[in-house]
């Protein structure tokens, strides 16, 4: 049977474009490299100065100086550089990067994101996740619909410290995938076996959803 995070993960390789450069997030996002088609040309982009990075292989030796922003070893692509994180943050600056997946601790309905920081619980920092939902073109999140107590991580407003406002584009949990609109939070594809009435009991936020025209995944 497949995982909740094997759901998410398998749905946001679908977002990947062939030729884009796309950033993937400390945590899960990570592990988008190996859900991603083998014949998608992509070129991945670590904030710590890498572009063209890919995942070490079975058998492949780990070099101490090839990591990704969250510390896990990497190797790279053909084609592949390596640089400065003030060469690296320029392109996120400059809006080089296409797309980025973050994870969240909370998100909601106008697009907010919390991704960093939980009172009284330690924090290595905000870190490049404010740089990248700034100035990326789009922001994808992949979170759990609730936390470990079943409370809903998606909301009508973030209570925790925004990492940036009104910066998501798409939502990816193991329950829904919901696009940000003017209107509200857009549910546009549900998952397998469950209900609209279960997704929504779930959720904080106000959903959006045309069952007429609902994709599941």
């Amino acid at each position: 049977m497949i995982s909740d995070q094997q759901r998410m993960l398998t749905r946001a390789a679908r977002e990947v474009i062939d030729g884009q450069i796309v950033n993937l997030g400390i945590g899960l996002p990570t592990r988008l490299f190996h859900y991603l088609p083998d014949d998608i040309n992509v070129l991945m982009h670590s904030e710590n100065g890498v572009l063209g990075c890919r995942p070490r292989q079975e058998g492949e030796a780990p070099d101490i100086d090839m990591i990704d922003s969250g510390g896990a070893y990497i190797t790279t692509r053909p084609g592949a550089s390596v640089f400065d994180s003030a060469t690296s943050f320029a392109m996120i600056r400059r809006s080089r990067v296409d797309v980025t997946f973050m994870g969240a601790f909370e998100v909601d309905q106008e697009g907010n994101l919390a991704n960093w920081k939980i009172p009284g619980k330690f924090s290595p920092g905000i870190g490049g996740a404010m740089e990248l939902a700034q100035k990326v073109a789009r922001l994808v999140v992949l979170c759990s619909h609730n936390d470990k107590h079943g409370n809903p991580k998606v909301l009508t407003r973030c209570q925790l410290p925004l990492t940036a406002s009104r910066c998501i584009s798409r939502i990816i949990t193991e329950k829904a995938v919901m696009d940000v609109t003017p209107e509200g939070l857009e549910v546009v594809e549900i998952a397998e076996g469950l209900s609209v009435e279960a997704l929504r009991e779930a959720t904080d936020a106000t959903l959006l959803i045309d069952e007429s025209r609902l994709g599941r995944f």
